[in-house]
């Protein structure tokens, strides 16, 4: 768990070197931040998307290619934006888009996480779409952006892979005595992946909420919140963990802290049979899915 010192502490205490990094990070996409400023609106319409998407003919291609994974579970192929956004509907088809969006900063491989290229782009697709599909079953408010901090919770291993790698044997021994990753992590580099993806957010101008949905994705227990962004968060990532080392999805799945399974009034039992299906979309977008 998390002290109050530790929420309490600055950025000082974060190595320069890193800190560089995270200055240097790219923009958001120019069209991610257009289709999230849609989102946000009461009324958008069809045409504002494909004026947005037909700049980037090859971003157009993808989010259909997205669209039409089986992962959406859509019964019908599609061909155009407008026919998506029709069985879609304008806000979940702008979500997909967004995704769809942060694929050319996503998809790398990331060093000293092990990650091959796609992989973290995956991962944080699958996790966005459990998220949203987890506070809709919790009947929170439609209002609230899941999705958002869900797809970005792990940029900041986009920034820290390197960092991680130079330091690998240190993480691996206190990992070996059995301290936990993102502890080793920030043991050793004096911080992490998710206070570094918060500062990237924060450089990108996000809301607090999200920028506290990012930070906190691996404790959120230890944070008062009300709208329980970290909450959803964190539970959708620990739901689409892959098992390791041959071990069962049933042997692999950690079992979330109890006080955040009791704030979104989740049973435990409950919480291993939407996890079980959010394996199984990752599974359906790991499979239907490739990028070229």
């Amino acid at each position: 768990m998390t002290s109050s010192g530790e929420k309490g502490q600055t950025h000082s205490d974060i190595p320069d070197k890193i800190l560089q990094k995270v200055s240097a990070f790219p923009s958001m996409p120019k069209a991610a931040v257009k289709l999230r400023a849609l989102i946000s609106e009461e009324d958008v319409s069809i045409n504002e998307i494909e004026k947005i998407l037909r700049h980037d003919p090859g971003l157009a291609a993808n989010v259909l290619r997205l669209a039409n994974s089986a992962f959406f579970g859509l019964s019908t192929k599609v061909s155009t934006l407008k026919n998506a956004v029709m069985l879609l509907g304008i806000r979940r088809f702008s979500k997909i888009a967004v995704g769809a969006c942060m694929n050319k900063t996503m998809d790398t491989a990331v060093e000293g996480y092990g990650l091959s290229p796609g992989q973290l782009w995956l991962h944080s697709i699958a996790v966005s779409t459990t998220a949203e599909a987890l506070a809709k079953n919790r009947k929170l408010p439609e209002t609230n952006d899941f999705f958002t901090p869900a797809l970005l919770h792990d940029l900041g291993k986009l920034v820290l892979g390197k960092f991680v790698k130079a330091q690998q044997p240190k993480i691996n021994d206190l990992v070996a005595d059995g301290v936990p990753l993102i502890i080793a992590e920030k043991e050793v580099l004096k911080t992490d992946h998710a206070e570094i993806g918060a500062l990237i957010l924060s450089k990108w101008s996000f809301p607090e909420d999200l920028i506290h949905a990012v930070r906190w994705h691996h404790y959120p227990e230890g944070l008062e919140s009300s709208n329980l962004h970290p909450e959803i968060v964190y539970l959708a990532n620990l739901m689409c963990q892959t098992s390791e080392d041959g071990k069962s999805a049933e042997e692999a799945l950690d079992m979330p802290y109890s006080s955040v399974l009791d704030r979104l009034g989740i049973e435990p039992e409950q919480y291993k049979v939407f996890a079980d299906k959010a394996r199984n979309w990752m599974k359906k977008l790991s499979d239907s899915l490739t990028f070229d």
